[in-house]
């Protein structure tokens, strides 16, 4: 995905995970995408993509898009067929492949839902037998599940900006767009208020010679009483 994103947006995707680290630092301590996914929609937000994609792409990501879950199981399923001495053929690689894809789209987004799963993709090989090796890897599963948090919730924001970047939707109004914007309407206002002072300033230069008139006037007819 990320160089998927590099190809379509021309960007780097090294910048795009640089305004990601509040939300993969909290996907790393708490190990759950669910319990990530409001500070990945503000991180998201604060790069630029829209609130629509986001509320959109960001939960289904969260319950189906499973990156780390399913690359996990898959090199579990290898790693016991190795350690037992079990030859594996291309179809059982792809059979591995395939069915930790749908059992990573199964899994819940919460901690370590994937050992559970995983003993479907034994089954589909023929290695159900060897489901009892699981708690060699239970061992440092609280570990490894970290990271597979953090990978998951990485590929959700890349498939948001991703559709971002071919959707007609207008990009969402980042902080430092909002404080342009601000700056902009205070120099309009600024301008409004020197021209509507100049105004009056005029004004006033227009009607200094009408008072005078005025008050002359009224001298010479109060003279003109007099005599």
């Amino acid at each position: 995905l990320p160089l998927i994103y590099f190809c379509l947006t021309r960007k780097s995707p090294w910048v795009f995970i640089g305004g990601m680290r509040q939300a993969i630092v909290t996907a790393f301590g708490t190990d759950s995408s669910s319990a990530t996914l409001p500070v990945t929609m503000m991180c998201v937000e604060k790069m630029g993509i829209s609130p629509h994609i986001a509320k959109f792409v960001l939960p289904l990501g969260a319950t189906v898009n499973m990156n780390g879950t399913a690359l996990y199981e898959a090199l579990t399923v290898i790693f016991i067929a190795q350690l037992h001495g079990v030859p594996m053929s291309g179809g059982h690689l792809f059979l591995v492949a395939f069915t930790s894809c749908l059992a990573a789209v199964g899994a819940a987004a919460i901690p370590s839902a994937g050992l559970v799963t995983m003993v479907m993709v034994l089954q589909a090989v023929g290695l159900d037998r060897y489901a009892g090796d699981l708690s060699m890897v239970f061992a440092i599963d609280w570990a490894l599940d970290r990271v597979r948090t953090v990978v998951n919730i990485l590929s959700d924001a890349f498939g948001a900006a991703i559709v971002q970047h071919i959707s007609p939707l207008p990009p969402a109004r980042t902080p430092h767009a909002v404080e342009m914007r601000g700056l902009a309407d205070a120099r309009e206002e600024a301008t409004s208020e020197q021209d509507l002072e100049g105004g009056n300033r005029q004004c006033e230069v227009h009607q200094e010679p009408e008072v005078q008139d005025t008050r002359i006037c009224q001298a010479v007819a109060a003279n003109s009483k007099h005599e």
